[in-house]
């Protein structure tokens, strides 16, 4: 027969495991950064691109990522379409106006690749 003890613990593993079943079931909320990044993600597969390959643009740099060639690439943005810009210099910085060539759309025409100009 049990004690009041294991009954006890029994009904608290029972609640943790059904807590972390609900959660897992229903997902981890999204942060209001990463709910705006999937709006805009949603946004853009619905619309055709702003730009053509082949295309030159005078953009902003809004920031670097890294990649996954280990390739520093310029994130620039036309009308809110997200580009990536091989080959910057390294002297360039968020917020300076570079000249691109558009190259290529990724898979679903969601971002592209370009080059820089100058």
């Amino acid at each position: 027969m049990l004690g009041p003890a294991s009954l006890v613990l029994g009904v608290f593993v029972m609640i943790l495991f059904a807590s972390w079943l609900i959660r897992r079931v229903r997902g981890s909320p999204l942060s209001d950064e990463q709910r705006e990044s999937l709006e805009s993600h949603q946004e853009a597969q619905g619309r055709d691109p702003p730009v053509d390959v082949g295309e030159e643009h005078e953009v902003a740099i809004q920031e670097f990522t890294e990649h996954h060639t280990g390739e520093r690439q310029a994130v620039c943005k036309v009308e809110g379409f997200v580009i990536f810009v091989e080959d910057v210099p390294s002297h360039y910085e968020p917020t300076d106006v570079i000249r691109i060539s558009i190259l290529s759309f990724n898979r679903g025409h969601t971002s592209a690749t370009a080059t820089y100009v100058s």
